[in-house]
């Protein structure tokens, strides 16, 4: 039995991924959004809470994991960063396999994964979209998030993968420093041309 195309999209911090992600669905593409997923886990009552809790005592209550009080354990500590990751990305692992277990009979689903490349998620994908935009349009939009510093920018940028690199390895690159009508245009086609490449019966 043909499976579905599968294609990961990622993006750095800024470059429009979400919206995107959105003109996927609008195209009537499955998304799995991998961010979303981890949001559900670790929300009210979410599975990962108790294996969290035991890992990170006292970050857990009634509205889920405490999410700054997590960032301040693991940022810039990389062995309760990574014992937190052995949480959780088993549990995404599994619930992308289900998603994609209900797609079955899609011609093309995308796995929405913002560190595709910092975390080696490119296993089980046919292709690698990278969303992109000027450096400048980028900055811009980051720095007009509430709470965003130029300083708090530039730490996230140092622990991304740099824009060219990623725009270098992926099979795939969607602008979004176009016009919004633009991007959506190339989303639509890259949609209708990877459909094409899976034809089911």
């Amino acid at each position: 039995m043909s499976q579905p195309f599968v294609l990961g999209l990622t993006g750095s911090i800024g470059m429009g991924k979400s919206a995107v992600a959105a003109m996927l669905r609008d195209a009537g593409v499955p998304v799995f959004d991998a961010d979303a997923q981890v949001h559900r886990l670790q929300g009210p009552g979410g599975a990962l809470l108790p294996a969290i809790e035991a890992a990170f005592p006292g970050v857990t209550g009634p509205q889920g994991v405490d999410r700054g009080a997590l960032g301040a354990l693991v940022f810039g500590d990389p062995a309760a960063l990574a014992r937190l990751e052995a949480i959780v990305h088993p549990a995404v692992a599994e619930a992308r396999a289900a998603f994609l277990a209900a797609h079955a009979d899609a011609h093309l689903v995308v796995f929405d994964i913002p560190l595709l490349f910092e975390k080696g998620h490119e296993a089980g994908l046919d292709a690698v979209a990278v969303v992109s935009a000027p450096a400048a349009v980028q900055r811009a939009r980051v720095l007009a998030r509430p709470g965003m510093t130029a300083e708090k920018f530039e730490r996230i940028l140092a622990l991304q993968v740099p824009d060219a690199d990623k725009r270098a390895r992926a099979d795939h690159v969607i602008d979004t420093g176009l016009p919004l009508a633009e991007t959506a245009r190339v989303v639509n086609d890259l949609v209708a041309t990877l459909q094409a490449k899976n034809p089911r019966p």
